[in-house]
């Protein structure tokens, strides 16, 4: 039973870590950016992020997203933030596998 909870607890603890990526980024980007307001934001949803008990991550995706998420708490830059951003996208993106289908099969031959 007790696994049961500590995976439930991880992907409640996920979940939320990247509920607060998401809206930090989408701010992070908007073409209005204002300081004060992402501040603000950031703390109103650190408050939600608060109530999940964190857990240990160990896949680089999820390590990496933690990271991030301490990056904005930390207040750093509007700059390197999007950086980090984009890597934590790349990231997560290169996580999806796509099989080349037939690669090599096609003939053109005319």
């Amino acid at each position: 039973m007790s696994q049961i909870n500590e995976k439930s607890d991880r992907i409640k603890y996920i979940r939320a870590l990247e509920r607060f990526a998401k809206s930090a980024i989408s701010i992070l980007k908007r073409d209005d950016f204002d300081e004060n307001l992402f501040k603000i934001r950031t703390e109103k949803n650190y408050e939600v992020l608060k109530k999940v008990e964190a857990v240990y991550l160990d896949q680089p995706y999820t390590k990496s997203l933690e990271n991030f998420v301490k990056s904005v708490l930390a207040h750093k830059g509007k700059d390197e933030l999007i950086k980090e951003a984009n890597l934590l996208e790349k990231l997560k993106n290169s996580k999806t596998y796509k099989k080349e289908k037939h690669k090599g099969k096609f003939n053109d031959e005319f």
